[in-house]
């Protein structure tokens, strides 16, 4: 079973099913106004190592992932750029997809778009007014968090020291600094949808409340993100809940931060890097690599370094793949009843990850079996190797980590400029050699260096 931390209670604990073999999880997307940065790219691959995992342990798993397609920030690059509100979303949505498809996540069952849930919005908030526990403004519709029992839960922190720290804003009709809104007003220029309360538009934190408990039901089993969203996205979304008497997430779960040179990657301390411009400089599966070595609650520093020295732990994989011909299934593994794999090594994987997801062991045990099918191979036991190199491929796919062997196509003017390129190295002439390199990497070949010379794949 599998031992994961919540952050509501600071343990890792058992996750318990709603319904026996069946997984439900939430997993807050993006705000579609800008290219997708590396704190993006972690948290969707993280939470999509966690559903593979659960798919290789033979559940089966419903995964929704949101797409915030009206928020402040789309609004205000449409206007500096005199576009549509949903030319921006489209834009950034097809850029988002891109990314995602070059780091091998696979695609939620459902991607539910908030403006396509505005009309469950707009009940929930009238639920809430009616409960006495929201309030009208001049602005539009605020929670009122000291009715909320228990608020506060996923900051871990008191009240008091929440309240010190919340955003000071320019609304004294506020009750509170911790009331969030609902319900924001209709301002000149601005989208709007017709409500009770008056014309306007949802406020962020009520949009995955309502999409997460109208596509998965009450109380399903896993709300997850990134860290920055614990508190105070997350508790905003949930207090609602609470506010309504419905069941909502029975597990929360949060990766740390991503860091640039030591420090937390954020816009407003200059070190920003779009995740898109990391896809074209490197391959994708080496943020992922990355990623998976390091625990998914630690910080991971991403730089230059940290990616080429997760690329050097691809070509171990990759050299094994091309030895033994072997090629990843494009379809989530089943690790569990699989007699073709060598079942003390899955075992071991799945207790590993079992563990609140000890992705740099079970990483290590990959690796490990990889030095294994290469001796087997050595000592000529095609036997026992074919079974490690199954296994090395499975347990690599159960973390998203594909690898494929099989030989590229490589055309004669192609082949002939490899050959000359290994003649300048053999002649010592290392500027002609990088030349060709070069030639042949703006081709679109990756180059490598091997004792029986140069070695070209895609």
């Amino acid at each position: 079973m599998l031992r994961l931390h919540d952050t509501a209670t600071g343990e890792v604990r058992p996750l318990e099913l709603r319904d026996e073999g069946r997984v439900s999880m939430y997993v807050c997307g993006p705000t579609v106004y800008d290219l997708p940065h590396l704190g993006h790219g972690r948290f969707t691959l993280v939470f999509d190592v966690l559903r593979r995992h659960l798919i290789a342990s033979g559940l089966d798993v419903t995964y929704v992932s949101n797409i915030t397609d009206i928020d402040d920030k789309i609004i205000e690059k449409a206007a500096a750029e005199g576009r549509s509100e949903a030319e921006v979303a489209a834009e950034f949505e097809d850029e988002w997809w891109q990314a995602m498809d070059r780091l091998n996540v696979l695609r939620p069952d459902e991607i539910p778009h908030a403006t396509a849930f505005v009309d469950g919005m707009v009940n929930t908030i009238a639920e809430l007014l009616a409960a006495g526990v929201a309030y009208a403004t001049s602005d539009g519709v605020y929670l009122d968090t000291s009715a909320v029992e228990g608020y506060g839960l996923l900051a871990g922190q008191p009240l008091d020291s929440l309240r010190a720290g919340a955003r000071v804003e320019g609304n004294d009709e506020k009750r509170s600094p911790l009331d969030f809104a609902l319900w924001k007003s209709a301002k000149p220029g601005e989208p709007v949808w017709p409500a009770p309360f008056g014309e306007g538009r949802p406020g962020w934190h009520t949009e995955c409340v309502v999409m997460s408990l109208d596509l998965l039901g009450e109380g399903f089993d896993l709300h997850g993100g990134g860290l920055d969203l614990k508190f105070p996205h997350h508790e905003n979304e949930r207090a609602q809940a609470v506010a309504l008497g419905r069941p909502f997430a029975r597990h929360w779960a949060h990766n740390g931060w991503v860091m640039v040179e030591g420090e937390k990657m954020s816009k407003s301390l200059g070190n920003f890097t779009s995740l898109t411009d990391l896809l074209a400089k490197a391959d994708g599966r080496a943020y992922r690599l990355l990623v998976l070595r390091s625990h998914y609650r630690a910080p991971i520093e991403v730089t230059a370094e940290t990616i080429g020295d997760a690329e050097r732990g691809l070509a171990r994989l990759d050299a094994l793949a091309r030895r033994m011909g072997l090629r990843s299934p494009e379809a989530p593994v089943v690790l569990v009843g699989d007699a073709a794999l060598d079942g003390p090594s899955v075992e071991r994987f799945l207790t590993l990850m079992d563990d609140d997801l000890q992705t740099p062991q079970a990483l290590g045990l990959v690796f490990e079996l990889v030095g294994d099918a290469n001796s087997a191979l050595d000592a000529g036991d095609a036997e026992r190797a074919a079974v490690l190199g199954a296994t090395v491929v499975a347990l690599s796919a159960a973390m998203g980590l594909g690898v494929d062997g099989e030989a590229d196509e490589i055309d004669a003017d192609t082949r002939a400029l490899a050959a000359e390129r290994d003649a300048a190295r053999a002649a010592r002439d290392f500027a002609r050699s990088d030349e060709i390199r070069d030639q042949l990497q703006a081709a679109g070949w990756v180059v490598e260096d091997t004792a029986d010379g140069t070695a070209l794949r895609r």
